[in-house]
């Protein structure tokens, strides 16, 4: 029964999430059975470049260490706001959403040719975490019950956890950044005074992930009930009216 209902879950999962994190979670495996090594997948520019161990530019972002903690933790934000994401404001743009997992790959490992980074999952779930806080600015989240804030701030609270626990932020610091310039060139400049869109998915991507229909028995993550996807305590959205006065202040 519980894996029927397991099964039924991961198969109503959107596409792109359902496949990322499903390559995390086996590429994790793998590397705990001893079946591959951390060796043959990070991130290196010789080996890519004269060895052409292109792979590499795919699975620096798939393995986030040894089961525990950390993968646990960084497992769960990624499927959450990554389910969020498809499911919210990508809903039927699934090119559009394999476009942005470009965007954000290419520009990381651009970044990551000159710092000293070999694995970019970390990075990679900060940025989903960046992007669907900032277009859901009046969730209001509860941190494990230890503060109350809404959904902007979250990155800079786990930047901080992160750095709490002793990790380097400085893959957090780059999620965020690669975060902020999808949002401004996705949903601010087009907005602005002689704004136009940057980002334009190629037709060949929509031609293969876009059906001509919509699933009717496709069930969204409840994003009004279950804000920030993640239950950290009780969240209370704001909905799309203005926030009250005393957030303003």
């Amino acid at each position: 029964m519980a894996f029927q209902s397991f099964q039924q879950e991961y198969m109503q999962t959107p596409p792109i999430t359902r496949a990322y994190t499903t390559a995390c979670v086996l590429t994790t495996l793998s590397v705990q059975l001893d079946v591959i090594t951390p060796f043959q997948l990070y991130f290196n520019p010789d080996l890519i470049f004269t060895k052409y161990q292109l792979w590499r530019l795919v699975t620096n972002f798939l393995f986030f260490g040894t089961i525990g903690f950390n993968f646990l933790f960084n497992m769960i934000f990624t499927y959450r706001y990554c389910r969020m994401l498809e499911e919210g404001s990508f809903r039927g743009r699934t090119s559009d959403f394999f476009f942005m997992f470009l965007f954000g790959g290419i520009v990381m490992t651009i970044i990551a040719l000159f710092v000293n980074l070999v694995f970019l999952g970390q990075a990679f779930t900060l940025m989903l975490v960046y992007i669907w806080s900032r277009r859901n600015p009046y969730v209001r989240l509860n941190f494990f019950g230890l503060m109350n804030f809404q959904a902007p701030y979250l990155p800079w609270v786990l930047l901080a956890f992160s750095l709490l626990l002793g990790n380097s932020v400085i893959v957090d610091i780059m999620g965020i950044a690669v975060g902020h310039v999808y949002y401004f060139l996705e949903d601010v400049f087009p907005q602005q005074p002689g704004g136009f869109k940057l980002l334009k998915t190629p037709g060949f991507l929509k031609s293969i992930f876009d059906g001509p229909t919509v699933d009717p028995n496709y069930e969204p993550l409840p994003e009004e009930d279950r804000p920030g996807g993640f239950r950290w305590g009780q969240g209370e959205p704001l909905g799309d009216q203005q926030p009250p006065a005393e957030d303003n202040q």
